[in-house]
């Protein structure tokens, strides 16, 4: 079984923070990464002046894993009740409160990159948000669990 890292670490460079990547806090990825990979199956930048989506990151080794997350929980419970009907797998859908909001966490759509492409951080009054250790648990034994039976990237 994979060992993951829960700490990050900061330093000061002049006013900015920089950040070493671990596992267990949201980013989000640079435009030039979606440009890069031209996939219509990767959830892609929605500008607006926003960065968009928020992405899990599991660092995994030297191999940083995305797990996007989405706002759309009325489509995602959809979904959720579709596959149940059909007898099928609900175990790499997850929808749980992070920092307090709703969230979909699809484990299903992971898929690695490098840490070239992060942009930054995703922080709320200037400090990282940071997802509870009891459900970055959870989505880790159920990304191992995807990760063995090949059903990602």
């Amino acid at each position: 079984m994979m060992e993951f890292s829960f700490d990050i670490k900061y330093t000061k460079q002049g006013s900015d923070l920089a950040m070493k990547v671990e596992t267990g806090y949201l980013y989000f990825l640079k435009d030039e990464f979606y440009t890069m990979i031209d996939d219509e199956t990767v959830m892609s930048n929605k500008g607006r002046g926003h960065s968009r989506p928020t992405y899990f990151v599991i660092r995994d080794g030297n191999i940083l894993w995305f797990i996007p997350l989405s706002k759309q929980v009325k489509k995602y419970q959809a979904i959720l009740k579709d596959k149940k009907a059909r007898n099928m797998s609900l175990d790499y859908i997850l929808i749980r409160k992070i920092s307090g909001n709703n969230s979909v966490i699809l484990i299903q759509n992971a898929f690695p990159t490098l840490e070239k492409y992060i942009d930054k951080i995703y922080t709320r009054n200037g400090k990282p948000i940071v997802v509870a250790s009891t459900l970055q648990k959870e989505i880790l034994i159920k990304f191992e669990v995807a990760k063995r039976l090949s059903l990602l990237a």
